[in-house]
């Protein structure tokens, strides 16, 4: 709720003008989202004028995998900075390769979705010190009590984050180390050490159970590694910074450039979901509730922070409190991949379509993400022979084509995509039998659904 005048009274003149801007809630481009019927449920919260809460009004968007007695912890996908940024959070629970590593773990899929005005000061919700990180600690008890899973306030986070949303986890990882699996940093890292040329941005401290949090610092080639005079540059010294703060006391962090990209997030999920997977399944207690594991070291390999091949730890020739840290051969190969050319590989293909419904000529069915690679597009069979692919052209103008399409933040577009094709070419009277294959982005087939069952029309 917005608070009172004595509270207002005592805000900065900043403060002041974001509050007023924010005073008509709920308005464009914020106003229009996808329902939030279970497995989703939303809460959210209005602006507050009072010192070190949060000054925007912000909602949050949580997915749960059904059947899940008992969640073991929480992915958050935070967006960045700028009104289009934060407009793109409404739909990052819905996406359907971020829930595929969310059901694998027993983990809810948590994205905000801060209403920060066009041009307002973004460092007002991206440090969680100014009342985001206990926004966010308040709407997990808030949907625990919506969906019934009350361990949402207590189990703990896997963060990824994108620019600004880079700030806030690495930030959340500073302040609340116990509670955090992992944090993926995509072209944002918090500060360290004071720079008075923002005196906007406070310092945060280094505290030691940080370094035994895994964190992979992620950037896009052109955001000041290879282009020294692009709008980004200074995501690079940044993260430099950050990552030789962090590896040079032993913390396990490590460095992935995208060779492709700037300040968009292209493929970064390729190695992102991944990594995060090795996170989880390494640090996550197996009964909720308990402490977070340590995460195992005797695999470690290494890497030159802008270099391309990785090796063993035992093989590395340099400072390893200088080389980029990778748990294990398995990330380490795809960390090659990815810095090469993103080209990060998979042999697995995708789940089958599953509960594929005929109603008239309407066709619709359910399906679940390749864990590695993602969900391309689907092939529709009639009678045993292809009929169609929808979408017949993929889009994605970041990276790999994807069925849901992306955003710059690594959020699908509204309106959401549907698992829905309609049959216009279907002989009238003529029974027909439908099949639906899944197709990931490096193209490759699942095992066809089972056939169409038909509804009944009324």
């Amino acid at each position: 709720m917005l608070r009172s005048s004595s509270g207002l009274r005592s805000a900065t003149p900043f403060l002041l003008v974001a509050f007023a801007t924010v005073l008509c809630a709920q308005q464009p481009p914020y106003d229009v989202f996808p329902a939030a019927d279970p497995p989703y449920y939303r809460v959210r919260y209005e602006a507050s004028a009072l010192k070190g809460e949060l000054v925007y009004p912000v909602n949050f968007t949580i997915w749960i995998p059904k059947g899940v007695k008992s969640l073991r912890g929480v992915i958050v996908h935070q967006h960045g900075c700028g009104e289009g940024s934060c407009k793109s959070g409404l739909t990052g629970a819905y996406d359907l390769h971020w829930q595929a590593l969310a059901k694998k773990h027993d983990c809810a899929l948590l994205s905000p979705s801060y209403e920060q005005p066009d041009k307002a000061e973004c460092q007002m919700w991206c440090d969680p010190r100014n009342g985001s990180g206990a926004a966010f600690q308040k709407c997990l008890v808030d949907l625990g009590v919506k969906s019934g899973h009350p361990e949402l306030s207590k189990i703990p986070w896997a963060l990824w984050g994108h620019s600004g949303g880079g700030h806030w986890a690495g930030g959340m990882v500073l302040l609340h180390p116990e509670r955090v699996v992992a944090a993926w940093l995509r072209s944002g890292v918090p500060m360290l050490k004071a720079n008075p040329e923002r005196a906007t941005i406070k310092a945060h401290t280094l505290p030691d159970a940080a370094l035994k949090v895994p964190v992979m610092c992620n950037l896009g080639a052109k955001e000041g590694v290879t282009v020294k005079d692009e709008r980004f540059a200074g995501v690079w010294p940044a993260n430099e910074a950050f990552f030789n703060a962090v590896r040079g006391k032993g913390g396990l962090i490590g460095v992935a450039v995208d060779p492709l990209t700037s300040h968009e997030c292209g493929n970064q999920r390729y190695l992102a979901i991944p990594w995060l997977d090795a996170c989880l399944s390494a640090r996550l207690p197996k009964v909720s509730g308990g402490p977070l594991n340590d995460m195992p070291t005797a695999q470690t390999w290494l890497a030159p922070i802008t270099g391309s091949e990785a090796v063993p730890a035992a093989k590395f020739a340099g400072n390893p409190l200088s080389a980029a840290w990778l748990p294990n051969e398995a990330l380490a190969k795809a960390w090659m991949q990815c810095v090469k050319d993103t080209a990060v590989t998979d042999s697995t293909p995708p789940p089958a379509p599953t509960n594929l419904r005929l109603k008239g000529n309407e066709l619709t069915w359910d399906a679940e993400a390749d864990l590695e690679s993602g969900l391309a597009s689907f092939i529709i069979e009639r009678d045993g022979k292809f009929l169609a692919q929808l979408p017949e052209q993929g889009k994605n103008p970041f990276g790999r084509p994807i069925f849901q399409n992306l955003q710059y933040s690594d959020t699908p577009p509204q309106p959401l995509a549907q698992m829905r094709y309609t049959d216009t070419k279907a002989e009238p009277g003529k029974k027909h039998t439908y099949r639906v294959l899944s197709v990931n982005t490096v193209n490759l087939k699942s095992m066809p659904s089972a056939d169409s069952v038909p509804v009944n029309d009324r």
